[in-house]
Order: structure tokens, then sequence, then C-alpha cells
């Protein structure tokens, strides 16, 4: 272990002073390889959350799909391109998030159930109709969610 570097936090405070500039100097100091001004514990910290961000942003984007999948099935009525066009957007969003992020493909699957809850409190308040007149049980597969066709 004679060439391992010794590790110190980067200077004190500024993770908390100014997050852009230590994003920066922490950037500059892993291109030039100086290992020994790395801020370990917050990098690390921020590594975490970035991919609990991606996990939400696949959590949230699902929601939104399934809210208006609901509108769509049920207030048939009230269809819309703007519907359609959100429909579009959170597919294709979802999508490359995935594609992006192979790790999370199976992830969908493991929250569908808790975010179908969400979306079906959310379908009844925007729609104004009774939260019974949506299953309680979510009426769409993974690949009808996904793809690009609409519920009848």
């Amino acid at each position: 272990m004679a060439n391992a570097a010794v590790i110190r936090p980067a200077e004190p405070g500024l993770y908390d002073q100014d997050f852009y500039d230590w994003t920066q100097e922490q950037a500059r100091a892993l291109r030039e390889r100086r290992f020994a001004d790395l801020d370990i514990e917050n990098i690390a910290e921020e590594l975490e959350t970035l991919g609990r961000s991606e996990r939400s942003e696949i959590r949230s984007r699902l929601q939104v799909l399934l809210t208006h999948l609901l509108k769509w099935r049920y207030q048939s009525e009230r269809r819309s391109s703007s519907w359609r066009g959100t429909l579009d957007e959170q597919r294709y969003r979802l999508s490359e998030n995935l594609r992006e992020n192979p790790s999370l493909r199976a992830y969908p699957a493991q929250v569908l159930g808790n975010e179908y809850k969400f979306a079906r409190y959310h379908a009844a308040d925007e729609t104004g109709l009774p939260l019974a007149r949506f299953p309680e049980v979510c009426p769409f597969t993974l690949d009808q969610i996904l793809s690009d066709s609409l519920p009848d």
C-alpha cells in the first residue's frame, strides 16, 4: 500500500456553500487525477442521489401515464389531442430513461401497483368521477402501458 493516495476532503464547506462550484472543482480534480483533493463522502452521496433520482423519474412518469390512461378509458367523451400528447411524451421519456439505464428495466413492474394506487386517486380527482369508477387493481399490463396503442 505504499502507493496509495491519502484521501482528504476538498475545501471545507465548499459543498455546502456553493454546490455548483464544488461540482466543478471535483470534476477538475478527477480529470487531473488529484485524488487527494476529492471529497469522497459527498461524491458518494451525490452518486447515490443520482441513482435515486432515476428511479423517482420512472415512478413519476409511470404515475402520469397511468392517470392519463385511466382518464382516456373512463372519460372517453373528454379525450383530446392534449391527453394523447401527454401519453406519447411520457411513454417516450420513460422508454428513453429505461434505455439509458438498463439495470432499471424491471423497476416499473416493481412499483406498478403502488403507482397505480396514486394514479387512481389523481384520475378521480382530475375527472370528478367517483373513485369507485376506477378499478382497484391496475387494468393495464405493463406492455399496454408502455406501448404506443391506446386502451379502448
